[in-house]
């Protein structure tokens, strides 16, 4: 074999007494392919031994190989000045001034949650928080991206009450405060709810470690929790779809967290990364052992040894196989100094955790696995990172999908007079309505940074010791990226960056996590490429690198996809803290200003969902250009204190919008007057999802300023009504219709909504 098809000199390798022999079923229950399979023998340069393919099997699946995705993943925009770490390492990093860097990530757990929402979230949290501490970084907030099917289903309501318990109880243990994100209902998610999250960190710049088996001769050390037999082929398993029967089957493949040794080892890492003891540090996430060590080496150009009977177990009997492949939650691999194993010991038994010594750095640049000494995987390093084969395959886009976009919405546009009872009716549709039953199950101040909490645009962390501080948001709208993926994507990214600048913050750096169904299908491929060409070019006009992030396919269950849903978590920076703009008014007799236009477009909206159960037409264009222009013009207003509040208008249109700025927090609501020019139907106008817009508030006095920076950016400014006592009440008027209801009414159809239907049984359906 040449050197050019990876071939080696094999290796004697003992065979494991008790291994199935390895058949066709056997590659194919691993998730591998025929040509895949033979690319395995071609690198070993014979066949594999059990252990061996469930190395590759782990490594090769799209959960860690991204075999279907790398090839797309390489046109997103990565670098930029700020950028410290870009992908490839547990976490990206940016700097955000002042001596500081920013870790942050966003990565999935969907399938787990579908089959056990309370464990699949909370590990999912745990996995996340890990990614950010391995990096040097002490995690200060997250936010989550959830999406179920409708709440009319107690299935649904079942998996969501488990998923927001899981969420909140692991983060609250640990002491992490949540400080937003989003979640949406839509029957596109009825088989798999999506449930990602995301992570803040913050380091000195020079406190940055890296994951890297750097150091010939340095050993290895499992560090934190013992190895159970829980999430064996966990990677494997979110490398598939679903069907009806996975929740019993598929459980095994569910890990269990443990917050409180999660904690222990989130301090203990910290102390151990700053004592400079070890060289590299990496979560066993996804596929266990075998990634963290894998990953470790390749990064490094080394090889490792393990002697898997040194592995601290927690069950008789484990196998090589197991032990390599098991997922089990709160777990490290540590590589440290040799000679400084003693001193990595110390620190791990102050915080009553274990370290053992299970292998070396080796300069051989292989994949060695022992049992009691004897060889039970022998495999290059590299190929099992950068040699997993990638695809690109061919993308036809669904006629049905066309048809959808080609619906005549005519008839949805001719309601006019009171329109009331229909803004009553989106206002108090889940999507739209508060989230507080939620968040109220989160811990959003623990640390006392948070300076915005969840219920606004975006969530914000203070950097303590300086005037900055951090927002964070994720956003996408899977319904728009269904319907036409590129200009969904850009949606996504848009209001990504409306939901930044509302708050204050410059846009600056993006994680993504892209949810999606099988690739292997055309039409779902299409979506993926169509998605990541549209938020390249948006972070591309953005000036918002991807430093990292997660891919999440094969979505689907029984051959049903979910709705594709590239989610966009963004983070930006706040230079002065003392200038954050709230989302709600202010102050009685403050002027309320739209910013951007007013359209006649209505497709894909909540609207539409909600009262004719439909999900067609074309979404609202997006026009990334004067979409920057909005960006800084608000920012603008926002750095010379011109403005009171700013609300980017999205689901559920202008009209609930205005509406979420009269209510706030439910605290100290106003009420408002609006009136609409518009040569627009009132649905359209009041209730249409059209892109570009922000409502900002200010002062009488600064109504000149705003308008002039307005016009400055080019961006088309309008007065349209001002900030009334709540006891007159919610009025907007049109010229063919309106809307007029009682802040009492506004107030219980928008804040009672999710915990009244989660009063119903949550019981599996």
């Amino acid at each position: 074999m040449s050197k050019a098809d990876g071939a080696i000199t094999e290796v004697p390798v003992s065979a494991r007494a008790g291994d199935p022999p390895i058949t066709p079923e056997l590659v194919a229950d691993h998730g591998l392919s025929e040509d895949e399979y033979e690319r395995i023998q071609r690198i070993m340069g014979r066949e594999p031994t059990f252990t061996e393919l469930g190395v590759f099997s782990a490594m090769w699946s799209e959960h860690c190989g991204y075999k279907n995705s790398k090839r797309l993943l390489k046109l997103l925009p990565i670098s930029a000045p700020w950028v410290i770490q870009g992908p490839g390492e547990n976490a990206g990093v940016i700097d955000v001034g002042d001596g500081y860097a920013l870790a942050f990530k966003i990565e999935s757990h969907n399938h787990p949650s579908a089959v056990e929402p309370y464990q699949g979230a909370a590990t999912g949290v745990g996995g996340i928080l890990r990614d950010i501490f391995t990096m040097g970084a002490r995690p200060v907030a997250v936010l989550d991206s959830l999406r179920f099917g409708d709440l009319t289903s107690g299935r649904v309501r079942y998996l969501f009450d488990g998923v927001v318990r899981g969420i909140g109880d692991y983060g609250n243990c640990v002491g992490i405060p949540n400080i937003g994100g989003e979640v949406a209902f839509d029957r596109g998610y009825e088989g798999n709810p999506i449930v990602n999250a995301m992570c803040l960190g913050l380091m000195k710049k020079e406190e940055l470690i890296t994951a890297s088996a750097s150091g010939v001769g340095n050993t290895l050390m499992a560090v934190g929790a013992r190895t159970g037999r829980d999430g064996i082929h966990g990677a494997t398993f979110a490398s598939e779809e679903l069907s009806e029967d996975s929740d019993e089957s598929s459980r095994p493949q569910v890990q269990v967290g443990d917050p409180f040794t999660e904690k222990l080892l989130l301090e203990a890492s910290l102390e151990l990364i700053a004592s400079g003891a070890i060289t590299g540090i990496q979560d066993m996430g996804a596929a266990g052992i075998t990634s963290s060590a894998s990953e470790m080496a390749g990064r490094a150009g080394n090889g490792v040894e393990m002697e898997m009977s040194s592995v601290p177990v927690r069950e008789k009997g484990m196998t090589p196989y197991e032990i390599l492949l098991s997922e089990s939650q709160e777990r490290m691999l540590v590589v440290a100094e040799k000679g400084r194993e003693n001193e990595v010991r110390e620190i791990l038994e102050k915080w009553e955790l274990e370290a053992a010594e299970i292998g070396c750095v080796t300069d051989d640049g292989r994949f060695r696995i022992l049992e009691d000494g004897l060889a039970v995987a022998n495999i290059p390093a590299l190929p099992l990172t950068d040699g997993c084969p990638t695809y690109e395959r061919e993308g036809l886009e669904s006629s049905e999908i066309q048809n959808l976009r080609n619906t005549d919405l005519s008839e949805h546009l001719i309601p006019e007079g009171d329109l009331t009872k229909t803004f009553l009716k989106l206002l108090g549709s889940p999507n739209v309505a508060s989230k507080r039953w939620i968040y109220h199950q989160y811990d959003t101040t623990v640390r006392t940074a948070t300076a915005v909490r969840p219920g606004g645009d975006s969530g914000v962390i203070r950097i303590r010791g300086t005037t900055r501080a951090i927002a964070a948001t994720t956003d996408c709208n899977g319904r728009l990226v269904y319907l036409e993926p590129r200009t969904g994507a850009k949606i996504a990214m848009a209001e990504a960056a409306r939901n930044l600048v509302c708050v204050g913050a410059v846009p600056t750096a993006v994680t993504n996590n892209l949810n999606f169904g099988n690739p292997l299908k055309s039409h779902i491929y299409y979506q993926l490429r169509e998605a990541v060409l549209g938020m390249a070019e948006a972070c591309d006009t953005f000036e918002t690198p991807v430093t990292g992030g997660n891919v999440s396919l094969y979505n689907e269950t029984d051959g049903r996809a979910i709705y594709p849903t590239p989610v966009i978590g963004m983070v930006g920076v706040i230079e002065d803290v003392e200038k954050i703009t709230p989302q709600a008014f202010q102050r009685t007799g403050d002027i309320i200003v739209l910013l951007g236009t007013n359209t006649n477009e209505i497709g894909g909206s909540e609207y539409l969902y909600i009262t004719a159960s439909l999900v067609a037409g074309t979404p609202p264009a997006v026009n990334l250009d004067a979409e920057r222009s909005l960006q800084q013009t608000v920012l603008e207003m926002n750095y010379e204190l011109k403005i009171r509040s700013a609300h980017d208008c999205s689901e559920g249109g202008l009209a609930c919008a205005l509406a979420e700025a009269v209510l706030g927090d439910g605290d100290n609501p106003f009420g408002a007057s609006i009136t609409l020019d518009d040569q627009i139907r009132p649905v359209p106008l009041l209730f249409g999802e059209g892109q570009g817009r922000i409502i900002v508030s200010c002062d009488p006095l600064s109504l000149e300023a705003v308008l002039r920076i307005a016009k400055k950016h080019d961006v088309p400014a309008i007065q349209i009504g001002y900030v009334t006592e709540a006891s007159e009440g919610f009025q907007i008027t049109t010229r063919e219709g309106m809307v007029s209801a009682s802040l009492s009414k506004l107030s219980s159809t928008y804040f009672d909504t999710l915990s009244s239907l989660m009063t119903v049984t949550t019981a599996s359906s």
